[in-house]
């Protein structure tokens, strides 16, 4: 019983460790044009791999940042500042 309960533990708390950030809770009437949001990125020199819409309300990329670097990064769909990036 005691290995069951500690197992359970374990994925609530890497689970966790794992969820993206809350971005907002504005309407998304608020938000970004997502197409415009993306060609804009590209226009400063990321390569989208992979675009999303977060469960936390974020605009999510994964693919390759100016300097080419591998990146997955967070973005505020209405300000459209960084909220959380991770590089490779």
């Amino acid at each position: 019983m005691k290995m069951i309960v500690t197992t359970i533990v374990a994925g609530l708390i890497s689970s966790h460790a794992f969820a993206g950030p809350d971005c907002t809770t504005e309407p998304k009437e608020k938000w970004q044009d997502q197409k415009a949001f993306q060609e804009n990125l590209k226009k400063e020199g990321y390569k989208i791999k992979k675009f999303k819409v977060t469960k936390g309300n974020c605009y999510e990329i994964y693919g390759w940042n100016k300097e080419g670097k591998k990146v997955e990064i967070y973005f505020n769909p209405i300000s459209g500042e960084h909220v959380k990036e991770i590089i490779e």
